[in-house]
């Protein structure tokens, strides 16, 4: 081959190395490349399976449920088993009460109720919690709110007892306390609501409410 034509192949081969640069390298490079890691939400999972199977409780219900417990400023709401988290937003929203927290088991849930608050926007005095009720602290509750199951609510009675101050009020959506007698009970279209206030130790009214719940033996608060 001439010099010149020598030169040419040289000339092509130059420019075709800066237009397609080697992709074995870039082949190489996208293997070596980390994957990329799933978002957290993906990536979430329950404490536990979930004891109950979501329910929201009705509008209708949840005025009830903060009306028979007289929430309003000053009291700290507590919601367990707070699924999209309609009654902390509520409590908040229309009854002004001064902190609400759900506590939920189910990450799912709690990324749904954290949506509904930010529509709400009342997320200074409302919070959620990833958290098994039956592990959660929420001794500094004024209000505690239920939805739950019979045998759940008998289960959890003794740390209510245990853990709350006297003065607390209990109010529960469908379901009572086993033997613990409701002071109050509603019919909101064809749904009932109970309500209890935890008694002071020591009285006539803890021993009755100890007994239902199996546990004579409580501690004070």
């Amino acid at each position: 081959m001439q010099p010149f034509g020598k030169f040419c192949v040289f000339a092509v081969a130059l420019c075709l190395s800066a237009v397609w640069p080697d992709t074995r390298a870039q082949s190489t490079a996208h293997q070596a490349a980390p994957a990329a890691a799933p978002p957290a939400s993906a990536t979430a999972k329950p404490l536990r399976s979930p004891d109950v199977i979501y329910v929201p409780t009705p509008p209708e219900v949840v005025e009830a449920m903060l009306k028979v417990a007289n929430v309003r400023q000053g009291d700290v709401l507590y919601d367990l088993g707070s699924g999209d988290g309609r009654i902390p937003i509520t409590a908040v929203q229309k009854y002004n009460v001064t902190r609400a927290t759900g506590v939920e088991i189910n990450p799912e849930r709690i990324e749904e109720a954290q949506r509904n608050l930010a529509a709400a926007g009342v997320g200074d005095r409302v919070r959620f919690r990833n958290e098994d009720l039956f592990e959660a602290n929420f001794s500094d509750a004024t209000v505690v709110t239920l939805y739950l199951l019979p045998a759940l609510n008998v289960k959890l009675l003794p740390k209510l007892l245990k853990e709350l101050k006297p003065g607390t009020r209990i109010v529960s959506h469908a379901f009572a306390m086993g033997g613990w007698n409701p002071e109050r009970t509603l019919d909101i279209g064809g749904r009932a609501v109970y309500f209890w206030t935890i008694p002071a130790p020591g009285t006539a009214a803890y021993a009755a409410a100890s007994a239902a719940a199996g546990a004579g033996g409580l501690g004070s608060n």
